[in-house]
């Protein structure tokens, strides 16, 4: 399917958003077209970028926000962040295993396990959760700012699996297995 919202042209961007796309390619090497396509709005780029920053200095740390995003995009089925989390996870020393149950929202670790579980049910019950299984997670091991920054990295995997949806954005990360069908 062809985008429909394209991409900007990295190279024919002015102003804040050249400079955000500069910074990107000088830092990882490329500028994603997920961020090419945010660009059409400096202010939702921005407001997204700002967020993951943020995150990055929390408290869940780089290999489980990674799951948690894996989580999400499985749920919603975007193939854009299932390629780019998958690769980014990578990067992050999650092994093959991690990944696969990562999309089924599961792990090993009890406190990553009831982070994943908590994504999920963010994301299937519209943020919902009950006081038996909010109690279910602390005695898990989460913490009152693990939850907060769950609900955060839910937050920005949904902002940015909904534009990937809205512009079919052309996926530009190694393909991740088994991604699902776009509507």
């Amino acid at each position: 399917m062809s985008a429909r919202i394209p991409p900007l042209d990295p190279a024919s961007t002015t102003g804040p958003v050249r400079e955000t796309f500069d910074a990107t390619q000088a830092k990882i090497g490329m500028v994603p077209n997920l961020y090419r396509v945010m660009g059409h709005s400096p202010a939702a780029l921005g407001a997204y970028l700002a967020l993951n920053q943020q995150l990055a200095g929390g408290v869940l740390g780089a290999p489980l926000r990674e799951k948690i995003a894996l989580a999400v995009s499985q749920r919603n089925a975007c193939g854009y962040c299932l390629s780019a989390h998958t690769a980014i996870a990578r990067m992050a020393g999650v092994d093959p295993d991690g990944i696969a149950a990562a999309r089924d929202a599961r792990a090993q670790d009890p406190r990553e396990a009831a982070a994943l579980t908590l994504a999920a049910k963010l994301v299937d019950a519209r943020g919902w959760v009950s006081d038996t299984e909010l109690a279910e997670l602390r005695k898990a091991g989460l913490s009152d700012a693990d939850l907060i920054e769950v609900v955060a990295v839910v937050a920005a995997l949904t902002f940015s699996n909904y534009v990937n949806h809205l512009a079919r954005t052309p996926i530009d990360f190694p393909l991740a297995p088994n991604l699902p069908s776009e509507r």
